[in-house]
């Protein structure tokens, strides 16, 4: 199997399946020189573990990292960085009926023909468990370029099943189980309930932004900043679209307004979500992205076993109503490893990239 690295200078190279003795990732490419240890990586990967509260997965993950090479005396040496996640919690009997089955909106079909056969424990390596890994070096990414141009990375949820949230302040995300911007959630834990009860599942929006973005990143034709960028919240688990800005509001704009008009302090407006073809404006990067339903529900569903036989797959375990719940700062950690690629390529082409806070600097 390949495809299982992402980027290339900064490159990541993600291992493990939901239900073996681990998952984690090796980081070939990071920069020497920056103080890192596992306190920097555990407080992302505690945002996006399991069993956190009653409407996520009870599967009951520590995801404690290890840093396993890459770093000595605190600071990273430049050599692979390999960092390890163990599985604690597996319950793989509660995969033994599914087997000889395959369930519906699951990559099952898919794996089996493709490659003949399939880890069905817990979906194996299609997991969304093993967007773990890619937090953890999300975490790295954010902490390097935190240091070197002050870039912020920040995430709500905007949109539960048919419920859209309204944005109050980001200082509320943190504050509860849904990532959302607003102060009171009840609405959204009663909605979880009663999704629960009813043994069915929905989708979501996610939000993700990054502010002190340098200007300059990206390249014009085909590794667009924009274009990578998509390309990453596309290897999301559970994506299914990805908007840029304005995104699909964009149809309904007209030019006279859609266009970020620019004044001696910089632009007016950012409908182009701080990418202008495929460069970075230094504005603040906007992107939104759209989570289908989680597939693993127990309402029974009509599906075909190995033999092409119809049957029926109600699927058992422990699983998210709604896995836009955890996608926050994994849609986070994507964004970074985007803008940290773009960042060291474009100072191995370039030189030093320009200050964002000054308009016309180069």
């Amino acid at each position: 199997m390949s495809g299982n690295t992402f980027g290339n200078l900064f490159a990541v190279t993600n291992f493990g399946e939901s239900h073996g003795p681990a998952i984690g990732c090796v980081i070939d490419g990071c920069p020497p020189g920056l103080a890192l240890s596992e306190a920097d990586i555990q407080p992302d990967l505690d945002r996006r573990r399991p069993g956190t509260s009653r409407h996520v997965t009870q599967r009951n993950e520590p995801d404690t990292v290890e840093i396993l090479s890459g770093v000595y005396e605190g600071r990273t040496t430049g050599t692979p960085l390999c960092l390890l996640i163990r599985n604690t919690d597996q319950r793989s009997k509660d995969y033994g009926n599914i087997v000889q089955t395959f369930r519906p909106g699951h990559a099952d079909y898919t794996y089996w023909r493709k490659y003949g056969l399939r880890d069905p424990r817990g979906g194996g390596r299609s997991s969304a468990r093993l967007t773990a890994p890619m937090v953890a070096a999300g975490a790295v990414a954010k902490k390097w370029l935190a240091l070197q141009y002050g870039t912020v990375f920040r995430g709500c949820m905007t949109q539960v099943g048919e419920i859209e949230i309204g944005f109050e302040s980001w200082d509320h995300v943190a504050h509860n189980a849904f990532f959302a911007p607003v102060a009171d959630v009840s609405r959204l834990e009663a909605y979880m309930d009663a999704l629960r009860k009813a043994g069915d599942s929905c989708g979501a929006r996610i939000r993700v932004s990054a502010s002190k973005v340098p200007v300059g990143l990206g390249e014009p034709l085909f590794d667009k900043l924009d274009a990578d960028i998509a390309y990453a919240m596309m290897g999301i688990n559970a994506v299914k679209g990805v908007e840029i800005g304005a995104g699909f509001a964009s149809v309904t704009q007209r030019g006279s307004t859609h266009g970020d008009s620019l004044t001696p302090q910089g632009f007016q407006t950012n409908n182009a979500g701080g990418v202008l073809g495929g460069i970075s404006t230094g504005q603040d990067l906007e992107v939104a992205i759209a989570i289908k339903p989680t597939s693993s529900i127990i309402t029974p569903r009509a599906s075909v076993d190995v033999q092409g036989q119809p049957t029926e797959v109600v699927t058992k375990g422990r699983h998210d109503p709604c896995v836009g719940l955890r996608a926050t700062p994994i849609a986070e950690a994507m964004l970074a490893l985007v803008l940290m690629e773009h960042a060291l390529r474009h100072r191995a082409q370039c030189g030093d990239v320009a200050d964002p806070t000054r308009a016309w600097s180069r």
